[in-house]
């Protein structure tokens, strides 16, 4: 039993929580890059943990049995037999029916999960795709993705009002000063906390890059340290690069701090063009 990948679109890869414990080694821990709507697919089924299909535009599956799905993230568009479907709900697909997701509505990153999560193979305990690593690939047309079908006996569905709407004007991003935030001079910070950033087409799963006002550099050399979520780099041409799920275990740009998880996985739902701006945050007010 098993979904029948008729249609990859751009991207679709299996994600979980990540493969964590290894950046040591340099292995990125990877994972899904909203974990809030991850989490919530996999809660809208009954389970506390699994994996999920981490897809964009264009995906469509075909269930080869009957079994009971979750979709949540962004809007595609979710159609089911040509019909189209609500989202950040659980409900039973049934054998040769075709679930796809023709076009952006709003956000980027969907998740569909199964009941008890898709049979794949662990490697250093996560299912994660990262193929820089040579770890998984992105699916394509002709792809079965094994399932043991299940049913759940209470379907869900998260109330309208905690569900998030990922297309703004403008996305706050909260950042927590890092420990070189001293290093950069008042006009820089005035100038990266100020200023308007665009997401670029250069984004990707490893980091979102963004194109503003430069902001200049520290003038110091840092050795290469260990990378966090949400690190915010500062290059040498003064445009900020978020890092995210699939970052690089180190790095040796200055960092002027690091975006809260939370404001994150909001980054990761952002197509290039959207606009973003930096807010002071700190630890006490989170």
């Amino acid at each position: 039993m098993a979904f029948e990948v008729l249609s990859s679109g751009l991207f679709a890869c299996v994600q979980d929580e990540g493969r964590h414990g290894y950046m040591h080694m340099g292995v990125t821990p990877s994972g899904a890059m909203d974990q809030h709507a991850y989490r919530w697919a996999l809660k809208l089924l009954g389970d506390e943990e699994g994996n999920a299909i981490e897809a964009m535009v264009g995906l469509k599956l075909k269930a080869l049995a009957e079994t009971t799905v979750a979709i949540t993230g962004a809007n595609l568009d979710a159609m089911l037999d040509g019909e189209p479907i609500p989202i950040w709900c659980s409900f039973i697909i049934k054998k040769d029916q075709v679930l796809s997701f023709p076009k952006r509505c709003d956000g980027v990153r969907a998740y569909i999960a199964v009941k008890g999560g898709f049979d794949l193979p662990k490697i250093r305990g996560s299912v994660s795709c990262t193929p820089k690593e040579g770890v998984g690939r992105a699916l394509q047309k002709g792809d079965l993705l094994p399932f043991t079908p299940q049913h759940t006996h209470a379907f869900s569905k998260l109330k309208e009002a905690f569900i998030p709407k990922y297309d703004h004007p403008m996305t706050t991003l909260r950042v927590l000063p890092s420990y070189q935030f001293s290093d950069f001079s008042d006009d820089a910070k005035a100038t990266f906390f100020s200023s308007t950033y665009e997401v670029t087409l250069q984004s990707d799963r490893m980091g979102y890059r963004l194109s503003g006002e430069a902001v200049e550099g520290t003038g110091k050399e840092i050795l290469s340290e260990a990378i966090a979520l949400g690190s915010v780099q500062i290059p040498a041409d003064g445009q900020p690069i978020v890092l995210l799920a699939q970052r690089q275990s180190i790095g040796g740009y200055p960092k002027m701090g690091v975006v809260i998880e939370e404001d994150c996985y909001r980054l990761a739902q952002l197509m290039p063009g959207a606009k973003v701006r930096f807010e002071l945050d700190s630890f006490k007010s989170c």
